[in-house]
């Protein structure tokens, strides 16, 4: 089996890559990414991959490199995006340049080819927002530029749906957690490294605002496993937590006893998200559950000090 992945030097790209060479089925694996975040941590350091690894640098918009990387693999994983944090709106032209018609682009060029299953890691930022649970029964209403690049992405891929092409369009929530290529514009990485660094955080308005979460080892895992599961192709929501800014700083302070907190804005209600965790694609782990306070634990202790 041979495998493609867009944007494979990301956050998600370098998790899901550690999985996927442990996998002897896999004869190779191709990282398919441009570079323009500047991420190259997954080429260095102890941890080793195996030979299947083989990196092209390209960009999603270039239909020939596209086209030409296609040749002999049977999978793609589409993880290729301008991402932001949920709620951000700026630079509109980028996110519709790369998360809509990159996204064309890319399943143009499958639909030329002989891939055989195809997963697109879209956003739970397309239901909007949302003071109550949404699940797949509602209608998506993105609210920023990011969500509404990211649902057009979807409907490009929504074409392969309808063909003999195995598909799984895969909402995520905020993901988080410690990895070698993780972001810190999300909002638990942040808070870790400033309270363990800083001893301090910036909460906006109440905190009361909830957002949709995922552990990023969860997610590598489970898009891992999509690989070989009997799961109906179709659009998940991969969401493990609805929590609230609020319950996360109080699991930061059991870790961190002197943390100081500031708010900013408290007067205002800001906008949140709660998304249904969907049991069929969560099925899908070996990862046993844990507390938030076992995972901010670990993710604790990754730091150097």
């Amino acid at each position: 089996m041979n495998i493609l992945i867009t944007g494979g030097a990301g956050y998600i790209g370098t998790e899901l890559i550690y999985e996927l060479d442990r996998n002897p089925e896999i004869e190779q694996i191709i990282i398919y990414d441009n570079l323009s975040r500047g991420s190259i941590n997954l080429f260095i350091g102890v941890q080793k991959l195996s030979k299947k690894m083989k990196f092209i640098q390209g960009d999603i918009l270039d239909s020939r490199l596209l086209q030409k990387t296609l040749k002999g693999i049977d999978v793609v994983y589409h993880l290729a995006a301008k991402v932001t944090t949920p709620f951000a709106d700026q630079n509109p032209h980028a996110f519709e340049q790369i998360n809509h018609w990159g996204t064309a682009e890319v399943v143009y060029a499958v639909e030329e080819s002989d891939v055989k299953k195809f997963i697109y890691t879209s956003s739970a930022s397309v239901y909007g927002a949302s003071s109550e649970e949404v699940s797949q029964g509602n209608t998506p209403n993105p609210k920023t530029f990011y969500g509404i690049s990211k649902l057009k992405g979807e409907d490009h891929v929504a074409r392969l749906l309808e063909k003999d092409l195995d598909t799984y369009i895969v909402r995520c929530g905020n993901i988080y957690g410690y990895s070698k290529s993780m972001r810190f514009d999300s909002v638990i990485n942040k808070f870790l490294f400033e309270a363990n660094f800083k001893n301090r955080i910036s909460i906006q308005g109440t905190g009361e605002q909830h957002r949709s979460f995922i552990h990023i080892d969860k997610t590598a895992n489970i898009l891992h496993k999509l690989l070989f599961s009997d799961l109906k192709k179709g659009r998940y929501d991969l969401v493990e937590d609805n929590l609230s800014i609020n319950t996360i700083v109080e699991n930061l302070k059991i870790l961190y006893p002197d943390l100081e907190t500031m708010y900013i804005n408290q007067q205002l209600k800001l906008r949140e998200l709660k998304v249904k965790p969907d049991p069929e694609i969560n099925a899908l782990t070996d990862i046993p559950t844990r507390s938030l306070l076992e995972v901010l634990t670990v993710f604790k202790n990754e730091f150097s000090f």
